[in-house]
């Protein structure tokens, strides 16, 4: 074999492991970087979604860095991760989700990190939860995730959270803890009594509520209010209406003459546009912040502000003011 050969095949046996070590270089310095990002070491806890990830912050504190894997203004129903977030969940030392379907793209690495050993907590699994039924669902109901429209059960869920980064998450104080989360359900408990008196400006007869898809359920058994249909009849942004759909709910409409329609912010409100072309115009499409935060100072950056600013989207749509 002439010189020329050997050296050929030597660069050609090297190639590839350069390649390999540059591949896993990459991969060290995203894990590098992920360990370091807070610059300090506290313990880490990782929160899918942005309204949990601001509940949790109020209970945490300082006591841990917490990582909110859900950007503002964002689907929790379609929104993926990066393979540096997805590293994060798994070398995280709790890791708390919604649960009940709701993170449909993310629920793959919660639970990838669970079986490597990771705490997870499905807040939604523990808030009592309701069902919604469909045409689909042959009368059996599908779990509804949208526990947070209700502040009675995201109250409930801030003590269990608590429990959670006491027992899990080594160093934290458990007495800042408790305090932290005491504190903030005093507010969820005056969140409450002012959403209740804001309800009260809503006649009887006006009580009937269309979303964009199934919700506010909790919102609506809490607070007296009836939901007689969505534009997208799931519990999932993920799915379409059929013509069908439509022509039922805008029968149902009709019938409890109903002329407004709740649409995500974070969501296009074409569908809602479709149903006021069915019913001839006349329709109003009122935008709420139902499923994520807003980005800061955009009016609904906490879960507080959020509820407190759809309470009054919802009272002025609801009785035409």
């Amino acid at each position: 074999m002439t010189r020329t050969g050997i050296r050929h095949r030597a660069r050609a046996g090297t190639v590839r492991p350069r390649h390999l070590i540059a591949g896993l270089l990459v991969l060290v310095t995203a894990m590098t970087v992920t360990a370091c990002a807070t610059g300090d070491d506290r313990p880490s806890i990782v929160v899918t979604t942005n309204i949990l990830g601001d509940v949790t912050r109020e209970i945490v504190g300082e006591e841990a860095h917490v990582t909110v894997l859900m950007k503002p203004n964002a689907d929790p129903h379609s929104f993926g991760l990066s393979a540096v977030q997805a590293a994060e969940l798994e070398q995280a030392d709790l890791v708390v989700h919604n649960g009940l379907g709701l993170e449909e793209n993310v629920q793959r690495h919660v639970d990838a990190a669970r079986a490597s050993g990771v705490a997870t907590f499905a807040a939604g699994e523990v808030a009592d939860p309701l069902t919604f039924h469909t045409a689909d669902d042959g009368g059996e109901g599908q779990a509804d995730p949208h526990f947070w429209t209700d502040p009675d059960r995201m109250r409930r869920v801030t003590g269990l959270i608590a429990d959670q980064v006491v027992e899990h998450v080594k160093g934290v104080d458990p007495g800042t803890i408790r305090a932290n989360a005491d504190r903030y359900t005093k507010q969820l408990t005056d969140l409450t009594t002012w959403m209740e008196k804001s309800f009260r400006n809503v006649p009887e007869d006006r009580r009937a509520l269309v979303t964009n898809h199934h919700v506010f359920g909790y919102l609506a058994d809490r607070f007296g209010f009836e939901v007689i249909g969505a534009v997208i009849p799931s519990g999932t942004t993920l799915a379409s209406p059929s013509s069908s759909d439509l022509r039922s709910l805008t029968q149902a409409m009709e019938k409890a003459g109903v002329r407004t329609v709740f649409a995500d912010s974070s969501q296009p409100k074409r569908l809602a546009e479709v149903l006021r072309t069915e019913m001839g115009g006349g329709v109003r499409v009122v935008a709420l912040h139902s499923e994520s935060l807003t980005a800061e100072g955009a009016g609904a950056d906490t879960y507080l502000r959020m509820m407190r600013s759809n309470t009054t989207s919802m009272v002025t749509g609801l009785t035409g003011g």
